[in-house]
């Protein structure tokens, strides 16, 4: 088995297998040791668990995860590197790859088939050009595993686990935290990659909630007003909501029945007030 955090045994890899490197699918595998092992330890993998990979690239945090998850499926887009993984995983039993598109694939169906009951995380080192869109992806399917344990972009990773009432706090804050608690565990420098990217990454864990921490009557009214409020988010909750088709006296309205100021910007909006503002909208508190 090569060690696929040695420069030089990667670039006899890929050498073997005539691969070179592909910008537009944000490839940039990992070399530095330690990382692989502790995202590993961090999302959970057991010999009674099953963790889904997405992008394992050349297998270097798949092979971490083979040694201690009953089971790993990964999924990779790229129909170069198949035959690269069928030479790396081939000490593995307890591996299995999917050929195919991670936003397309019908996830649900896939961890039933491949893992049954088994508790399942999902584990991965994320293409930054599609890591919103895939966790978001992951999380409102509702899918049922315990945590994604990611690496992404460092200013994602801020996003993502932004506190409420900070600036990097947005609409992809409040709807992770809608579906799973974010904490973020670890920072992992450009020149732990090859190719090195031009930013620094971080690991952060999103451990799925059981029950949302609100109920909204209509979630994706909730949501709608989330987006059309940090759309906007200079302006006022009286004037950027107005782009979700409400008028400013029925804003002003739903406020006054939420206590919520209608001069507040969006970063300073919980969830929860989220939650009661769609409420009043719904319930007809705003007429």
């Amino acid at each position: 088995m090569d060690n696929l955090t040695d420069i030089g045994a990667i670039k006899a890899l890929l050498a073997r297998h005539g691969f070179h490197f592909s910008k537009s699918l944000g490839q940039n595998f990992l070399i530095n040791p330690s990382v692989c092992p502790r995202m590993a330890e961090a999302c959970g993998a057991t010999p009674d668990t099953g963790v889904l990979e997405i992008g394992p690239g050349i297998g270097t945090l798949t092979q971490a995860l083979c040694q201690k998850a009953g089971k790993v499926v990964s999924i990779e887009l790229d129909e170069r590197l198949p035959a690269v993984l069928a030479e790396t995983m081939a000490d593995f039993d307890n591996f299995m790859l999917i050929q195919g598109d991670a936003m397309t694939i019908d996830l649900a169906a896939l961890l039933t088939e491949q893992f049954g009951d088994r508790p399942v995380a999902v584990c991965a080192n994320l293409p930054y050009y599609i890591t919103s869109p895939l966790i978001m992806r992951l999380l409102e399917s509702r899918l049922p595993v315990t945590n994604l344990t990611v690496m992404v972009q460092k200013e994602a990773a801020e996003r993502l686990c932004a506190a409420p009432g900070t600036r990097a706090c947005g609409a992809v804050t409040l709807t992770v935290q809608y579906y799973a608690e974010a904490e973020t565990l670890f920072q992992v420098s450009r020149g732990s990659f090859l190719p090195a990217p031009n930013v620094d990454s971080t690991v952060i864990r999103l451990t799925c909630r059981t029950e949302p921490p609100c109920h909204p009557l209509d979630e994706r009214f909730m949501f709608t007003l989330i987006r059309a409020a940090f759309g906007q988010r200079r302006k006022t909750i009286a004037n950027s909501l107005m782009t979700a088709g409400l008028t400013k006296d029925r804003i002003k309205a739903a406020c006054d029945v939420c206590d919520i100021s209608p001069l507040a910007r969006a970063e300073e909006l919980t969830l929860t007030e989220f939650s009661a503002l769609a409420d009043a909208f719904t319930t007809g508190g705003a007429l």
